[in-house]
């Protein structure tokens, strides 16, 4: 059976058969918006956000929510949380285990390929690097590869995690993330594009060679830094104007 992609904004929900048809509905849903809002927004002029990157929007107090798949049941009494791959001492967390870990506060802005930002966040969570330093990686381990409930998958260069703001987050603005934002456990990455900011997070792996995850692998970039407007792992002829629209943002 073909999986659906689902995909919520503002609670308008589009249900399409691929990616592809994914990245159609997004465009139709952005071109209605636009024109709420009163006209297009230009890449280098009218209608730039200041402090954000540019050709970003901002939201306000809405956080949209952009799923590929559906939204996975969470059984506390199976639950895990792995690190592993090029690590000394491999982690493995019950949910009960992973509540007595100390918990950080941060506060960061989010950007979504799909052009809006979200400003000001305060994520609750367990800081990455706390882990990294349970699980000791070895000098081989360059990139880390993210697994999720749903099938979902990421990835980025390990460097990431030991941002004091990289957390593996249960809260968001100090109330317990909402299930179509990745409770019970989010990945924060707030320096890239917010599909690198996994939801219902699983684990990790740390490994040698970079590896692409689910969007990456369907033409997004490998990176992602919204700064350097790293949207696509490819190009468009100069006379082509790129329309950013195209991510579902996978688990956003």
């Amino acid at each position: 059976m073909q999986k659906r992609a689902r995909l919520v904004l503002s609670r308008e929900i589009f249900s399409v058969e691929s990616p592809a048809a994914a990245r159609g509905a997004l465009r139709t849903r952005r071109e209605v918006r636009r024109r709420k809002l009163g006209a297009h927004r230009d890449r280098h002029g009218a209608g730039q956000s200041e402090g954000v990157p540019r050709g970003q929007y901002l939201i306000g107090d809405r956080f949209p929510i952009l799923t590929y798949g559906s939204t996975p049941k969470f059984h506390p009494d199976v639950w895990h949380f792995m690190l592993g791959g090029l690590v000394e001492k491999p982690l493995k967390f019950t949910w009960e285990e992973w509540n007595e870990l100390p918990k950080a506060e941060a506060k960061a802005d989010m950007h979504c390929v799909t052009s809006w930002s979200k400003l000001d966040n305060i994520w609750m969570g367990v800081q990455a690097k706390y882990l990294l330093e349970l699980a000791k990686p070895k000098p081989t381990a360059r990139f880390f590869f993210v697994f999720c409930d749903g099938s979902y998958t990421t990835n980025a260069p390990v460097e990431e995690l030991y941002e004091e703001d990289a957390l593996f987050a249960t809260h968001h603005n100090r109330k317990p993330l909402e299930p179509e934002h990745g409770y019970p456990l989010r990945l924060v990455i707030p320096r890239l594009y917010a599909w690198k900011s996994a939801k219902w997070v699983r684990g990790i792996e740390l490994i040698a060679e970079d590896k692409p995850g689910f969007w990456e692998q369907n033409g997004y970039h490998i990176y992602g830094d919204p700064w350097r407007e790293q949207c696509y792992s490819f190009t468009f002829r100069a006379s082509k104007r790129l329309e950013r629209a195209e991510i579902g943002e996978g688990f956003l």
